[in-house]
């Protein structure tokens, strides 16, 4: 395509986003719409983070301080965040193909920057149980796994068969041992472990209000009864990561939505239930440019203007509790003219001591006694243990033995397995030592290849752990 008729398309997408429905919808939402459309349509910056767990780490930081590369100031973790110089998807000759590299070795993981907030919000330990509960393609899990390092795991739920070859395809180019890959129903997703996790992140499905600078089409495909149609579903994966949480265990709540409806509406009906608290989430989240959350918001036609005539869910209003829209502050609402990038929300809960009420077991819950099926991760037997003392001198901890893999995972990985379970709301116990009722797909590295019951070889990433 040449260069006129891009400019072409540029300034139809220019007309069509002038003319939308959203940019009506923001004019409501928050002062300065214009300052924000300006900051919402160019091409999103190429961005990216450094693995940490990678033995390049150094020599891949410095070839992007070659290419001008700047680091991101405000991300906050064992590794670093980069903008380069460049849009998303135009690097060019050598930087594409090295760029392209190092993504597929897992080196670098390409991330849109706010799209790493919701991690750095969560804080994840070393050792602790987390879940991401809804988290195809992987870019959070993996930015999980670098917090966690060697101990820990981190639950990675996707319910779409699809999505889930992403997840499992973008977790084995990372190569951390932390995953644990699952898929459920995110509403109803099995209580395993059920003391509950230390920390959950819930990313929704959405309506994608604030992306319209990597996705265009959102221009004209947002309306305000988008976001009401998905506030239910919204609503209940936020209550399932609620209810699947230890005591005193934090929850972050993400969109790619600027729709209050999708955000600030979805926690208030969170907090009103009881049993969970809101912390400030910009204390949490120093140097990143966001504002706070709305405490009042108006009901919106289909047109984008305010209506008075419609009628819509109460759970989509505005809360009458004066003290509960004032905790709405505390929200965290990123706009794409202030971060330079994508928009975002996010909010962070602290699950109380009181609990959550649970729900009951819906599809995915367990039906029977039955062992794990044939195909799920097992730890390596005394057959395997003899030969690989033999062949390594050794058998690493946190080893498992899935049909023609190896997979070296971390040790909780192996509490969570072992662990006490129960059966529809804790009225029949059943004794650990399998998955079930977890659906597990992929777990840790992939360690070593097996071939007609011999082990074949090592696989080379992990040759720098063994």
């Amino acid at each position: 395509m040449g260069r006129s008729a891009v400019k072409e398309d540029v300034q139809d997408w220019m007309t069509m986003a002038r003319e939308s429905v959203l940019l009506e919808a923001v004019s409501s939402w928050r002062d300065a719409s214009d300052e924000w459309f300006e900051g919402s349509f160019a091409r999103l910056p190429e961005t990216l983070r450094v693995n940490p767990m990678s033995p390049e780490r150094e020599w891949v930081e410095s070839w992007l301080k070659a290419c001008s590369a700047n680091e991101i100031p405000w991300f906050k973790g064992p590794g670093s965040a980069w903008e380069m110089p460049f849009d998303r998807g135009a690097a060019e000759g050598e930087v594409r193909v090295l760029l392209s590299a190092l993504h597929e070795t897992g080196r670098i993981t390409r991330q849109e920057a706010v799209s790493m907030i919701p991690v750095i919000a969560l804080d994840p330990q070393p050792g602790e149980l987390v879940l991401d509960l809804c988290a195809s393609p992987g870019s959070k899990t993996t930015q999980v796994s670098e917090c966690l390092g060697d101990s820990g795991i981190v639950v990675a739920n996707e319910v779409v068969s699809g999505r889930v070859n992403t997840l499992v395809s973008n977790v084995q180019r990372h190569a951390s041992r932390a995953p644990i890959v699952v898929q459920h129903d995110g509403r109803h997703i099995p209580k395993v472990p059920e003391c509950g996790f230390d920390r959950v992140l819930v990313d929704v499905p959405c309506t994608g209000s604030g992306t319209t600078r990597n996705n265009p089409e959102v221009w004209g495909k947002w309306s305000p009864s988008s976001g009401r149609s998905l506030h239910d579903l919204q609503f209940d994966l936020l209550r399932r990561a609620l209810q699947v949480t230890r005591p005193g265990g934090r929850v972050v709540y993400a969109t790619c939505s600027l729709d209050p409806v999708e955000n600030e509406a979805v926690v208030a009906r969170a907090l009103s239930g009881g049993g969970v608290s809101i912390l400030p989430g910009h204390s949490l989240l120093p140097g990143v440019p966001a504002s706070s959350g709305m405490t009042e918001w108006p009901i919106l036609g289909d047109d984008g203007k305010e209506t008075d005539v419609l009628e819509v869910p109460e759970s989509t209003l505005s809360p009458s509790d004066a003290a509960l829209a004032t905790s709405l502050t505390d929200c965290v609402r990123v706009w794409n003219d202030h971060v330079g990038g994508g928009g975002f929300f996010l909010a962070v809960l602290e699950k109380d001591d009181g609990g959550v009420s649970e729900s009951k077991p819906g599809a995915n819950a367990w039906t029977d006694d039955a062992d794990d099926p044939e195909g799920y991760p097992r730890p390596v037997g005394q057959e395997w243990r003899e030969h690989l003392e033999e062949n390594w001198g050794g058998v690493p901890e946190g080893l498992w033995h899935r049909g023609k893999s190896l997979l070296w995972s971390t040790k909780e990985a192996k509490s969570v397995w072992e662990s006490d379970r129960s059966r529809k709301g804790g009225r029949i116990r059943v004794p650990g030592g399998r998955w079930r009722p977890l659906k597990v797909i992929h777990m840790g590295m992939i360690a070593a290849r097996i071939r007609k019951g011999v082990l074949e070889t090592v696989v080379s990433r992990a040759t720098h752990w063994l």
